[in-house]
């Protein structure tokens, strides 16, 4: 009876009702695609710099990536591509033989990390061959091939079979260096990674370095959720003078962005819940200070006052009802549409790839963050609902009674 009676007041006044819940539709669906957006957008530069940068792990030996010293081998490398070929955790895995160095055009000379790799193993822990822009990937054919980023080819004046010399510090810590021709063109999502980066054979870079072993293991597991699982069944079986990092602890900015994203989102969903709360306010105040004089005839009359705060109560919480359902059934249509089509940001594209992320950006919600809106909003109605009933109740029958509106 007080569900029916509370349903009835909220459309005595359907003009006003409607405005609160389109206002509340309109809200609560920007926030929940804003909230989506951040979501995407972290996941995206999650997954771009565990595809092109980290791997889910990585080993070096211990000081390595403060101090990229060419001597700085992996210890036992032999027992660990055993230990990582037999696991089933592992999706994939490769090594890096690694040189900071220089390189050098007919036109320019930049600063260098230099990547040798084994060309079929590369690919299967990083989707470089499909950013090809120009020429071809690395094979076993031709003298000291080498795959330089777009940018890089730019800034040097470089095409498809341009010369290029590579100059570093050997094993001896004497200048090292080859001419080599460039097979192939790339172009990541990340402009910071193709500033520094260029790929050579492990074979042809081993020769100039004199250095036997390598200085980097990327790993990449078939489920990012065991990745703390792996890290603490593989740490005991590493030499004590290697380490074993996971992405988080290679890109520290990134992670803490990751796990600060559920505050992130929390405080956009205060704001609007907090404005949402003063908006019910408002209306039920206006609608009790309209009806004042029947509240004091129902108390009059001997209606407990719990019945009454029941009734306004249910008024508030049937109002943030349907404006969250509403409003979570237009997000949940917008959110599949945006995320078929994705949101384009191209006119952007250099500022995106400063920061590893790509031109297309699509929402990401899960059930949980849906529920969570859906049940904060009912409840902020529900309390929001608590001021104006006293208001009400506060007063004597004969005073409400002689209230005229």
């Amino acid at each position: 009876m007080l569900i029916k009676l509370a349903w009835r007041n909220l459309w005595r006044n359907k003009l006003r009702t409607s405005i609160v819940l389109g206002a509340m539709i309109f809200g609560l669906t920007s926030v929940t695609v804003m909230i989506g957006f951040m979501n995407g957008m972290v996941n995206n530069m999650t997954n771009n710099a565990i595809n092109w940068q980290t791997s889910h792990l990585q080993i070096h030996q211990q000081g390595y990536k403060l101090d990229p010293d060419i001597n700085k081998i992996i210890l036992d490398e032999i027992q660990i591509s055993t230990l990582l070929d037999n696991s089933t955790e592992v999706k994939a895995w490769a090594t890096r033989h690694l040189a900071e160095g220089m390189i050098a055009s007919a036109r320019s000379t930049r600063g260098i990390t230099i990547n040798g790799i084994d060309a079929q193993k590369e690919l299967t822990v990083r989707p470089i061959k499909q950013q090809i822009q120009a020429g071809q990937w690395i094979d076993d054919k031709g003298r000291n091939p080498i795959v330089v980023s777009q940018k890089t080819a730019e800034r040097l004046k470089l095409r498809v079979a341009s010369k290029v010399v590579l100059t570093f510090s050997d094993f001896q810590g004497d200048v090292s260096g080859a001419a080599f021709r460039v097979r192939g063109i790339y172009k990541s999502v990340s402009s910071s990674f193709d500033e520094t980066n260029v790929f050579v054979r492990l074979s042809d870079l081993k020769t100039l370095s004199g250095v036997k072993g390598d200085h980097e293991i990327a790993i990449l597991l078939n489920d990012i959720k065991t990745l703390k699982t792996f890290r603490q069944l593989l740490s005991p079986s590493l030499n004590a003078k290697n380490t074993l990092q996971s992405w988080g602890e290679l890109q520290p900015l990134l992670a803490t962005m990751s796990s600060s994203m559920a505050v992130s989102n929390l405080i956009m969903l205060s704001i609007f819940v907090l404005a949402m709360g003063f908006a019910i306010v408002n209306i039920l105040l206006m609608s009790l200070f309209e009806r004042t004089r029947e509240f004091g005839v129902l108390m009059a009359i001997g209606m407990q006052k719990q019945k009454i705060l029941a009734l306004i109560s249910l008024e508030s919480t049937l109002l943030g009802l349907v404006g969250a359902t509403l409003g979570l059934i237009t997000s949940l249509l917008l959110m599949a549409i945006l995320q078929h089509t994705g949101i384009n940001l191209e006119m952007v594209s250099e500022g995106l790839s400063s920061f590893g992320l790509d031109t297309t950006l699509f929402p990401s919600l899960v059930i949980k963050d849906y529920l969570t809106i859906f049940i904060t909003i009912v409840l902020t109605s529900f309390v929001a609902g608590l001021y104006p009933a006293w208001q009400i109740l506060k007063q004597k029958p004969v005073d409400a009674m002689a209230e005229k509106h």
